[in-house]
């Protein structure tokens, strides 16, 4: 008898409240290995918050979050979720290769993945000593996605990950997803249209309050 997996995240009713008002909810989905999904909504539903929530830097309101079948504690999986919003939490006055250093310091590194081999692939060969500061917004945002290669995250949350990146950066997100997903990760994603996915079909979660 074959036991069905079960998903890596699963939401169950969950909403948010601020102020006592609705700012999303209840929602309902499963996110399994191998999966991306597309968190989609008007400006001001909720997107963001979503995220911010699944990161565990907001407190759920109402609902449950599940993870790999069992509720959800931050302290057994925060080094298997890694978050990438508007902040891109860089230390400005470190290099990239310094910021990935103290990344797989905290969370570990991939096998066979290094700061140097993570900034080549994004692009950042030749900047990866000069000071974050010193970078356009381009560069840091390629500096913060080489942090999703370099963390040995299952989930990735993405919040408008093609911010300030050119037509280049951005077929170097849909890769990097791409890639994630076909190595058995997963991926939320909000976005304003960017996204390619050529992994089939993503699944959508529409976000109403």
């Amino acid at each position: 008898m074959t036991v069905a997996t079960p998903p890596l995240l699963a939401a169950s009713a969950l909403s948010f409240y601020r102020q006592d008002e609705p700012v999303f909810g209840p929602l309902q989905f499963e996110l399994h290995p191998g999966q991306l999904a597309l968190v989609e909504g008007d400006n001001g539903s909720g997107k963001t918050t979503l995220l911010r929530v699944l990161a565990g830097l907001l407190h759920v309101g109402e609902g449950e979050l599940f993870w790999r079948g069992e509720p959800l504690r931050r302290d057994h999986c925060a080094a298997e979720i890694v978050f990438l919003g508007h902040q891109l939490g860089l230390k400005g006055d470190l290099s990239p290769r310094e910021n990935l250093h103290i990344a797989a310091g905290l969370h570990g590194a991939r096998d066979g993945m290094d700061p140097a081999r993570a900034l080549l692939d994004v692009g950042l060969a030749g900047y990866e000593d000069e000071p974050v500061r010193r970078l356009s917004a381009g560069q840091k945002k390629r500096a913060a996605l080489a942090r999703l290669l370099m963390i040995p995250a299952a989930l990735w949350l993405l919040d408008e990950p093609y911010a300030n990146l050119d037509r280049h950066g951005i077929a170097l997100v849909n890769r990097l997803l791409e890639g994630h997903v076909a190595a058995g990760g997963a991926a939320l994603v909000t976005s304003h249209g960017a996204v390619s996915f050529h992994g089939g079909e993503p699944q959508r979660i529409r976000m109403h309050a």
